[in-house]
């Protein structure tokens, strides 16, 4: 954890990253640690990978035109890929992606209870057959998706999506 937000901090002194970029990062380093209590093995040592950003949040709601007049109303959040069922909606270059609950697997409560449905980061230096081996190796069982994505679990069984797709400046 020290070194990640030494990390951050030097990469704001440095110029690399903006203000709300910082924040930004210690509040998911702050989020993470909370949930913490040991840990696992695969934690120990160097990261395998360094994420370079958030490229979205994919957001089952129960109600999904609801949701997306709520969010550009409100919030001015640009709607954007909007299919009837599901859309985009974009601060800048973050988006969220809301989309009725319905459009998941059955073993959902569909519609039910909001929720967030997964978390996509970018990767830098991407070698998906590199990456793939060492997730494989550290018990992570990588799913690929594409040609540009590797699936996995967190801890906590959140599906995390992994892209070789950088976020936009």
């Amino acid at each position: 954890m020290e070194r990640t937000l030494g990390s951050l901090i030097q990469d704001f002194e440095d110029g690399k990253i903006n203000r709300r970029q910082l924040i930004r990062g210690l509040a998911v380093a702050a989020s993470a640690a909370a949930g913490t209590t040991a840990l696992p093995a695969y934690a120990a040592g160097e990261p395998v990978l360094r994420a370079t950003g958030i490229l979205h949040v994919s957001y089952q709601v129960a109600n999904y035109a609801r949701t997306r007049d709520f969010y550009s109303s409100v919030l001015g959040m640009k709607v954007a890929n909007d299919t009837g069922q599901r859309c985009d909606l974009s601060i800048g270059h973050y988006v969220m992606i809301a989309r009725n609950g319905s459009l998941t697997s059955a073993s959902t409560k569909a519609g039910k209870t909001p929720l967030i449905d997964h978390l996509c980061y970018s990767i830098d230096r991407w070698n998906k057959d590199a990456i793939f081996a060492e997730l494989k190796r550290r018990g992570l069982n990588p799913q690929p998706e594409g040609d540009k994505d590797l699936q996995i679990k967190d801890p906590d069984g959140y599906h995390i999506q992994l892209s070789a797709r950088q976020e936009m400046k």
